[in-house]
């Protein structure tokens, strides 16, 4: 009869998985590599094993390390819900809630990470040296909890800084195939950090309210971020990349507060097609250290302004002649997408500057063409909210606003003196754009 390598957490003989899961998922990893010893055993060896999560609420107070291949740890269920909401509620209307706290199969992480240390803040925190390097690591179907914030000079209202120096997972050496998907993650500095990726899936999982959603550091190759529902805090990432090569950005709705939806530095021959990205402030798409012969087509952008009571006084410190999309880099294509701004005159910065959508900041041979721009403001002032100051109320009364509302006067494309031999096509008209055209070709509408 052959071995079973599944494990449940709650019918472990080492540890209680309700007071410290993290004990018991390591006891598990140890019992996994004293068993599976030999790398060569009838053509097999180290299979790895499921690490299973059923219903509950369990108290990680042990850092989860892990350093086997094709280990999955999974739940049954991603037990996501808004903290942000309930933080931002007062407390004596708590007793009226259904819910207060995240559920499913909930990891409640109780680290107390050192200052400055980011490695001592993960929850499940990947790492090995040596050849091959480490494989197939999958994590499914549970949700991660970094339960609160705390002070921080960003934020007047502690569970509103975005910081507990708390990560979900950290990915902290070359990995091959890892999936991390139908995941529910909340309230950590950082959701997903991996470092050196290939062929990582990023797929169905529901990160928000965190500082950082998805990080993909150092560099990598051939990945894909698919299919989630991310937004980050004011200050951080929704979607960041450094160094990769074929990354593959798609069918995403990227909720409004990170300080950028997506972030790419030095990113090449990589694309972002068919997302959904919503962002209250600009700079929500940027490209910076020369990212090269990147795909921007097919995306639905919109910006504009906080509605919720509670957010209005944070922001990301960009004015809005920095850009919507900023680009630097060449050879990138942003073609086919709808760019939607509305926005009150008088939540500009500075006032009375006309916004800019697309920016090319620096870089040649960029081809932006058949992007439909829309601009707007509201003919009178109106909260957006329509009475309702709920998180739910006020931004769908802010989404579906758009009967009183009146063209705005913005810079469509602006390409920097230092940009050349870039292509404008039917994207603006020339009052709307900001180009050398001796330097640059333009068709305008």
């Amino acid at each position: 009869m052959a071995e079973s390598y599944f494990y449940d957490v709650t019918k472990w003989q080492t540890g209680n998985a309700y007071d410290d899961i993290g004990e018991v998922i390591n006891s598990m990893i140890a019992d996994i590599k004293q068993r599976q010893n030999n790398s060569d055993l009838n053509d097999g060896g180290k299979p790895g094993a499921v690490i299973f999560i059923p219903s509950g609420d369990y108290h990680l107070r042990t850092q989860v390390v892990i350093d086997i291949s094709y280990l999955k740890i999974m739940g049954t269920g991603h037990g996501f819900i808004s903290s942000s909401i309930r933080f931002n509620t007062p407390q004596e209307e708590w007793k009226n809630l259904h819910e207060l706290w995240p559920g499913g199969s909930r990891v409640l992480v109780d680290l107390q990470p050192e200052k400055g240390n980011e490695k001592s803040g993960a929850a499940f925190y990947v790492k090995r040296e040596g050849n091959p390097r480490i494989s197939s690591v999958e994590f499914a179907n549970f949700c991660i909890d970094g339960l609160h914030f705390v002070e921080d000079a960003r934020a007047a209202e502690p569970e509103n800084t975005y910081v507990n120096g708390k990560t979900g997972i950290l990915v902290d050496c070359a990995h091959d195939s890892f999936r991390i998907s139908e995941m529910g993650i909340v309230y950590l500095e950082h959701g997903v950090v991996c470092c050196h990726a290939d062929a990582l899936t990023i797929h169905d999982n529901f990160i928000a309210e965190c500082g950082n959603c998805i990080e993909l550091r150092c560099k990598g190759q051939a990945a894909k971020i698919t299919d989630n529902l991310l937004g980050a805090g004011f200050w951080g990432y929704s979607i960041f990349a450094e160094n990769f090569g074929g990354l593959l950005v798609g069918v995403n709705n990227v909720f409004p507060r990170g300080s950028s939806s997506l972030h790419f530095s030095g990113v090449v021959r990589s694309s972002v097609t068919g997302n959904r990205f919503h962002s209250f402030y600009p700079g929500m798409l940027i490209f910076d250290h020369n990212c090269t012969e990147n795909l921007v087509a097919s995306n639905h952008f919109l910006r504009d302004h906080e509605p919720w009571p509670p957010m209005m006084a944070y922001d990301n410190g960009v004015d809005d002649d920095f850009g919507l999309l900023r680009i630097n880099g060449c050879n990138n294509s942003i073609m086919a997408n709808h760019i939607s701004e509305t926005i009150g005159r008088q939540y500009l910065k500075p006032a009375g500057v006309k916004p800019v959508i697309i920016h090319i900041e620096a870089g040649h041979g960029n081809y932006v063409a058949n992007n439909h721009i829309v601009a707007t403001t509201e003919a009178a002032d109106k909260s957006g909210s329509n009475g309702d100051d709920s998180c739910f109320g006020a931004q769908v009364g802010a989404l579906l606003t758009v009967d009183s509302l009146e063209e705005l006067d913005v810079v469509a494309v602006r390409v920097a003196e230092e940009a050349f031999s870039n292509t404008i096509l039917d994207t603006c008209s020339e009052q709307q754009c900001e180009a050398d055209t001796a330097r640059n070709k333009c068709r305008f509408v």
